[in-house]
């Protein structure tokens, strides 16, 4: 396992080869060490402004993480014109590093502070996840747990029933006012809304196991749901609860 001097080493050595890049027109620091909110165990981020096509820059830059940090394993998630290539190291250090086009590079959040460059004017903020749809996936989801129970299909209910856990918990998240993407605001989230939901984690694979997982995270929805939208609570509350197996 990295250690955070190692980790801190490995950044600088990244940004120094990014100054001397001529293709290469700007750099910063992102995720929670952009803001002084990082730990031992965080990972690198990087943003890099790239003139001209992002082709060459990925396969030069991949081509040097693999013989200058011994890179075992990389992917690719496309974000709009950006594409972040993820590298694990052999030391279990993740390094991210989204490839920009210059006139696009620029923060997206808080989480941004430029090492060098000149950032685009920020867009207009992206509109936040809709509650709406983040209900409509959550009954989506305790629905289909509940079909996959009542076929027998004892993994593909606990899949569904993880994600409702998920919808849930950004739900409440976006209430209070913390981070609802990845989890990432679940720590700071009270008692009262974690406390329910622990009975929701499956325990065993078989059907009176997973119908109490789903019982729960189901009483959980639905009580997230009257403080957003008490009428509709109340009008999911027949629907979900859950119904007896087929004989």
């Amino acid at each position: 396992m990295f250690t955070a001097e190692e980790r801190d080493a490995t950044r600088t050595r990244l940004l120094t080869r990014a100054a001397s890049d001529p293709a290469i027109a700007g750099a910063a620091i992102t995720g929670s060490e952009a803001v002084g909110a990082g730990d031992e165990w965080s990972d690198i981020d990087l943003a890099l402004a790239v003139e001209g096509p992002l082709e060459p820059t990925l396969d030069r830059w991949t081509t040097h993480l693999y013989a200058d940090f011994a890179a075992v394993h990389h992917w690719d998630l496309p974000s709009g014109a950006s594409t972040y290539r993820v590298f694990l190291l052999p030391s279990a250090l993740e390094v991210d590093i989204a490839f920009t086009p210059a006139a696009e590079w620029g923060p997206h959040g808080p989480t941004w502070r430029t090492v060098f460059g000149q950032p685009a004017p920020r867009p207009p903020g992206a509109p936040p996840q809709s509650r709406r749809d983040l209900t409509g996936r959550a009954w989506h989801h305790a629905l289909h747990a509940r079909v996959c129970i009542h076929r027998r299909r004892w993994w593909q209910a606990e899949h569904w029933i993880g994600a409702l856990r998920t919808q849930i918990l950004t739900l409440a998240a976006l209430r209070l006012g913390h981070p609802a993407a990845y989890a990432k605001g679940a720590h700071l989230l009270p008692p009262e809304v974690t406390g329910p939901l622990t009975a929701s984690l499956v325990r065993t694979l078989d059907e009176p196991e997973l119908t109490r997982a789903l019982t729960a995270a189901t009483a959980a929805l639905l009580t997230e749901l009257t403080h957003l939208d008490e009428p509709l609570a109340e009008r999911l509350t027949p629907i979900l609860s859950p119904a007896p197996p087929p004989a």
